[in-house]
């Protein structure tokens, strides 16, 4: 533990947070293989016929277009489904007047290759549409060279595209970090690659998308976890059964089954399991053997974060995975995924998460996919260095465009001399499009400075406070904040960490001791539930005008600072999602000008530049900040002193966040690794 100095300061976060995890049954995968039936093929090839024979040449040849398809029946099914009605009608009729002809067995047989038919075309338009709002059209997916790839797929989600002819490309035992911004279809790629019809991933290729609570029943945390190994649960209940009789004839695959599991390591499954869960902090063995009926459904979701580490599915797929864990549970997970060994996709709004963890980063970026070898600060150097090659383009492109329409050529002619000359250099024998210039998304929080105040500013003195008087969160708490701290409060969840901060705000009172604050002092405070406080009825825009005078202009700005996409700016509040609400707060709390910023786990609802934001506004802002986050990078950032709560009270840590990362992986008993040198080997493998 790092040495701690005297204590009059103080952290806490006792808020449950969800967690973000639900591990599906890996062994369920029955998929039928979606072949149409020949009697179908035989139709569609007469009704092909019958077409060209009408159309001739009229149309022209037509352009090949690549398909990936299991078998040629599947090319020719594609071919000829546009086929129209009635060439479908001359066919079917040739198809009942040969049927007149056949047997009752051959008819029985066709009968029955028709049932299939619509057996497969049901199970088709349910992996190519996973619900009414989700979409996605594909060419075919291939394992080959230990690489998993789709070429040239397309999703939607309620009507808008997010992806266009985007390629997947997934090396297996690599880690790789999904980023984009927030709302263009990070979350929609996960679900289509663990549902793998959708993409027509390989069926025996076992996914796992962690996404939703275990359930709450009476089943302890731990064997939750033990028993989505299925096969040792199989093997173990077999070896119960057997073991129930003295016959002979039982030794030999009793004998077997013993072999077996020592294969697969079960003598050392409960160890490992009890392990993951004390990392996502189930720290006693108390709480691992409690039924999962009797937790919060944000400890339900560690629950399984914790069954799907321990299943090691060849592929894991991880939606925001720190979100909701506290930074003591973070500071595991990070560690624990750096020798992970299969194959990892995550998204994550977490950069230290990112960096620490990942070899490779996937950028979702204008409906593609763009690849890049190297964790996020890598992956942001050479995204902007591609960025400066194509603005360079994009300068010389728009110089040869008016130095050709001053020679006397139209638009329309200088623009396609441009494109056969992109054409020539790139050696493509289509005429592209011209490059256009990208709107960089932006964000800028600001915070006002107030006008100076002497300290003391907020402080407690001599706190006692329990929401039982019997039984007290905090004992003789002393704490004091002025305008120059910068304080980061931690330790794990449960001691109180919110509490403290609504002790600070004034929100809750002690049960002795007092609150003391300058009587000038303007206090802001964030947390998870701002912006609830939001007029259902009125807009951002109409809320911020009329509670600081703003005009329509100002308001819209201020709003669209905090990253508020401006199509919500004119909404009602009551229609927005949590995480717009949250910029809405952020943006009024600016412009309430406080001297001291109070943050409960503000990057919850931001997205990568929006957090790097926040931490450029915090290191610029005039006044205190307090923080609890789970966020390793915003701590370091805006270099936060560290105050832990641990025993009913507070202490400033004697050391940095690379001191207290070790005393929290050392207390847990785990081989603490260099992030710095994970970083290093994910660019160089």
């Amino acid at each position: 533990m790092p040495k701690k100095k005297k204590n009059n300061r103080f952290d806490d976060s006792d808020d449950e947070v969800p967690s973000i995890i639900t591990a599906e049954d890996l062994e369920n995968n029955d998929d039928d293989e979606l072949v149409p039936s020949l009697a179908k093929k035989n139709v569609r090839q007469k009704k092909n016929k019958d077409k060209k024979s009408s159309q001739g040449n009229k149309d022209g040849p037509k352009p090949e277009t690549k398909k990936s398809s299991k078998s040629d029946d599947d090319d020719e099914q594609q071919e000829n489904d546009d086929d129209d009605d009635q060439s479908g009608d001359t066919a079917m009729a040739e198809v009942t007047n040969k049927m007149t002809k056949l047997t009752h067995k051959e008819k029985r047989k066709l009968k029955l290759q028709k049932a299939r038919e619509a057996e497969e075309q049901q199970q088709l338009e349910e992996c190519l549409t996973l619900d009414k709002n989700f979409t996605i059209s594909t060419s075919g997916a291939s394992l080959v060279d230990n690489a998993l790839k789709v070429e040239e797929f397309s999703m939607s989600a309620a009507g808008k595209e997010l992806l266009v002819n985007a390629s997947l490309s997934i090396s297996l035992g690599r880690r790789y970090g999904l980023v984009g911004p927030n709302g263009h279809g990070k979350t929609t790629l996960l679900r289509h690659i663990a549902d793998k019809r959708a993409l027509r991933l390989p069926p025996e290729l076992d996914i796992l998308l962690c996404e939703q609570e275990v359930m709450a029943d009476e089943t302890p945390a731990v064997q939750v976890v033990l028993k989505s190994d299925k096969k040792r649960e199989a093997l173990m209940e077999e070896l119960d059964k057997l073991s129930q009789t003295d016959s002979l004839k039982n030794s030999e695959r009793i004998a077997q089954i013993y072999d077996e599991l020592q294969a697969i390591g079960a003598d050392s499954a409960e160890s490992r399991a009890r392990r993951i869960l004390a990392g996502l902090g189930f720290i006693t063995a108390e709480m691992q053997d409690r039924p999962t009926k009797n937790f919060s459904g944000g400890w339900r979701m560690r629950v399984s974060l914790a069954r799907a580490l321990f299943i090691e599915p060849s592929v894991l797929l991880l939606d925001e995975p720190t979100n909701h864990l506290d930074l003591n549970a973070v500071i595991w997970l990070d560690n624990y995924l750096q020798e992970w060994k299969k194959t990892l996709i995550i998204v994550s709004h977490d950069q230290s998460f990112l960096d620490n963890v990942c070899t490779d980063i996937i950028h979702l970026d204008r409906q593609k996919l763009f690849y890049y070898r190297g964790n996020y600060t890598q992956f942001k150097k050479m995204y902007e260095q591609k960025k400066r090659e194509f603005n360079k383009e994009l300068d010389k492109q728009e110089r040869q465009l008016k130095q050709l329409k001053q020679s006397g050529k139209s638009s329309k002619t200088a623009e396609k001399q441009i494109k056969e000359q992109q054409a020539r250099k790139s050696g493509e024998h289509q005429v592209g499009n011209l490059l256009k210039r990208q709107k960089d998304y932006t964000v800028r929080f600001t915070f006002v400075d107030p006008p100076p105040l002497s300290p003391p500013i907020l402080g407690l003195h001599d706190v006692d406070f329990g929401y039982d008087p019997e039984r007290l969160i905090f004992k003789n708490l002393n704490f004091g904040i002025d305008m120059s701290s910068r304080i980061a409060i931690v330790g794990p969840n449960g001691v109180g960490k919110s509490t403290f901060l609504k002790l600070l705000a004034g929100e809750i009172e002690p049960v002795s001791g007092e609150l003391r604050k300058n009587h000038r002092a303007r206090i802001a405070k964030f947390d998870q539930h701002s912006g609830e406080h939001l007029p259902s009825s009125e807009t951002p825009t109409e809320y911020l005008m009329r509670v600081f005078n703003l005009t329509y202009q100002n308001a819209r700005k201020q709003l669209g600072s905090f990253g508020l996409v401006s199509h919500a700016h004119t909404i009602p509040n009551g229609q927005l999602s949590g995480g717009q609400k949250s910029r809405v707060a952020l943006a009024e709390m600016a412009l309430r000008g406080p001297h001291i910023l109070i943050l409960d786990e503000p990057t919850n609802n931001l997205d990568l530049e929006s957090i790097d934001a926040l931490a450029k506004a915090i290191n610029e802002f005039q006044g205190g900040v307090i923080v609890v986050t789970h966020d390793e990078r915003l701590i370091r950032e805006t270099d936060c002193q560290l105050w832990v709560i641990e025993d009913n009270s507070i202490a400033e840590i004697d050391g940095d966040f690379d001191d207290y990362r070790g005393e929290i992986l050392q207390a847990l008993g785990e081989k603490v690794n260099n992030p710095s040198v994970s970083a290093q080997m994910a660019g160089a493998i």
